[in-house]
Formats: C-alpha cells, structure tokens, sequence
C-alpha cells in the first residue's frame, strides 16, 4: 500500500456558491489542506459551475491551500494553461473524451504542475493503465459527474484496489483520489480498498461534527 498520508479534499462546490471565499475559509478553520475545485463545461457534462477567474479570485483570497482542479470539460487541452495560470497545483482531465490526453498530461507537468487522469464509473480502469507513470494523482469517480449530492457507486471499489495493486507492483507513487458520494459510511470502504485521497462536497460543508468526519476520511 502507499505511504500517502491520508488527505480529505473539500469540494467548494458544495459551498454556497455566492460566498465561495467563505467555504474556503471553513476549510482552513478546519486545517485541511486542499480545496477540490469542479470544472464543469455542459458538454462533457450536464452542468456549468464556473471558470479560471474564479479560481483565479479564490487564489487571491487563500495562498496557502492545494488547489485540485478536476477539469470536466470536452477539450481540456484548450484550458489547461488558464487554470494552472489561475493559480491550480493539480490539474486532473478525463480519459473520456477524444483529444490527445497524453500530450495534454505532458503539458501540464511542462507547466510546472502536477497532472491527473480521472476515469467515470462505467469506464474500464484498463483505459488509464498505460499512463500511471505520466500522473501524480488518478481520480476515480464514484459518481457520474455532473451533479452533487448522488449516491456513491459502490461497483468502483474493485477499480481502486486494482489501482492500489499496481503502484505497488510497478513501484510508482501517484495518488488515488475517488470523488462522488463520499460520506461517512463510504470513505472507509474507499480508504480501504487503496485509496488516500478523498473528495466530499455535500458530506463536508453539511456536517454536523466536521473535525470526526476528517478524522473519519484521514484514517484516524
């Protein structure tokens, strides 16, 4: 298994999106470390949420933060310089759609910033095998993205485990990120089929007892 340390990746889109500065500010009151921003196109998939101004503007706002962006857009290759200019450390695209995913994962490390491939629920996990060694991070989605607040897809976790298998076996060290329907009950499903990474919107923000649920998602 990987040494990661467990990292628990608020999804601002579940914060009220009139007071996204204050959503950032409950993440650091609660000393987390990254923010999972979602890209969304209403093309790749079924809902718009915002651009790279607004990361931008929040960037202004947090110096400090990791900034994980999943970018669910149709040609992501188009975009990833504004993001990474925006201010995002991690730039994860889709395995998805047809443009030229390698080239893109290469960019983006050429820009100085860490790349992800995230694949849906109803893709093979063998599609992104043969670019493990080009990532710093695989999201794989619980959900299918598009919305906040569905339920966890419980027919994932074989893929994480297999992912989990082979970093061990090639000796590679990216991260496994799974985003969709993490809550309580799922976060340790996922954490222990191999994952170190988790993304929780609606589970975050609207937690009663927030510092129980990161121990939760932490491993703790």
């Amino acid at each position: 298994m990987s040494a990661h340390k467990k990292i628990l990746s608020p999804s601002i889109l579940a914060a009220d999106h009139a007071a996204l500065a204050e959503g950032l500010q409950v993440v650091v009151e609660n000393r987390l470390e990254w923010i999972h921003l979602d890209i969304m196109d209403g093309n790749f998939v079924p809902n718009i949420s915002f651009g790279p101004q607004v990361v931008k503007d929040l960037r202004k706002r947090n110096n400090t933060l990791f900034f994980d962006t999943h970018l669910m857009l149709a040609r992501p290759d188009k975009y990833i310089e504004k993001f990474i200019d925006a201010g995002s450390q991690l730039v994860t695209i889709h395995i998805e759609p047809e443009y030229d995913v390698e080239g893109t994962l290469k960019r983006i490390r050429e820009l100085g910033c860490q790349a992800g491939i995230s694949l849906n629920p109803d893709t093979p996990v063998e599609r992104i095998l043969p670019l493990l060694d080009r990532v710093d991070l695989v999201l794989v989605m619980s959900v299918f993205p598009g919305f906040g607040g569905q339920s966890f897809i419980e027919s994932v976790l074989p893929k994480i485990t297999r992912l989990a298998q082979e970093r061990e076996a090639r000796g590679l060290n990216f991260r496994i990120e799974v985003d969709g329907g993490v809550d309580s009950r799922t976060a340790p499903l996922c954490l222990e089929a191999g994952a170190d990474t988790l993304v929780a919107g609606t589970a975050f923000f609207k937690a009663a007892d927030k510092p129980a649920f990161i121990r939760l998602c932490q491993g703790e």
